[in-house]
């Protein structure tokens, strides 16, 4: 089953509504005709999601957002503007995770939407803050996400399956790389090098993938 999505939405004649092709995309979709109805079906409703069309109520969005924002935290916002919005307000920052203006597609809106939403359980791994979705080839942690090759997918995939326990070099070498020649492996330090720019705050002071000398490398979450 698809994640669940919230959707705020007004009745304006002359703004798309999104109800309809969501639910086509295979959504299941709980729609609020304002941010109070949100705000007292949040709990009901535990979306994965959060739409706030706020084109379709003449509103900014931003007093739902903030409001949405400080009762269900960790749960991403997307918000849809008019695209008449006057600049001032997108440079005072507006609490939502996505911010889009329209006029769009309804396949911009799908494409922006789904890295924010849980992938199936069969192609998303998960250890500690780590989140790996196999298919995709992203790995996100917090509020950051970044886009993996598939050796590199391969590489985090082998490390979260083991998290804490140290993989020797030859190890993950001989399984990355389908090989039995690990006399060289100085390719593996470039590719964990790139696992550390993608999850780690500092790359040069890693807190999630630790070197042990000599033997290889741990995953600590």
């Amino acid at each position: 089953m698809k994640a669940k999505i919230l959707l705020i939405e007004g009745k304006r004649a002359d703004r798309p509504s999104f109800v309809a092709g969501l639910a086509r995309k295979g959504y299941q979709v709980e729609s609020a005709a304002n941010g109070s109805e949100a705000l007292a079906r949040l709990k009901e409703v535990a979306p994965d999601l959060i739409i706030v069309n706020a084109a379709s109520m003449r509103s900014s969005g931003r007093r739902i957002c903030q409001s949405i924002r400080s009762r269900a935290r960790g749960v991403q916002i997307v918000l849809i503007m008019d695209g008449q919005s006057s600049e001032s307000e997108e440079k005072n920052g507006l609490p939502a995770d996505v911010v889009l203006k329209l006029p769009f597609t309804l396949q911009k809106l799908m494409n922006r939407i789904r890295p924010l939403l849980p992938a199936e359980q069969k192609d998303l791994l998960t250890a500690g803050p780590l989140q790996l979705d196999l298919t995709q080839r992203w790995v996100r942690i917090g509020s950051r996400q970044a886009s993996l090759t598939p050796r590199l997918v391969h590489l985090l995939k082998l490390l979260m399956e083991h998290p804490g326990a140290v993989i020797e070099r030859e190890k993950l070498f001989r399984t990355v790389w389908d090989t039995a020649y690990t006399e060289d492996t100085r390719t593996l330090d470039v590719h964990i090098s790139w696992l550390r720019r993608a999850i780690e705050e500092d790359p040069r002071s890693p807190v999630y993938i630790k070197t042990v000398r000599g033997v290889g490398y741990r995953l600590d979450v």
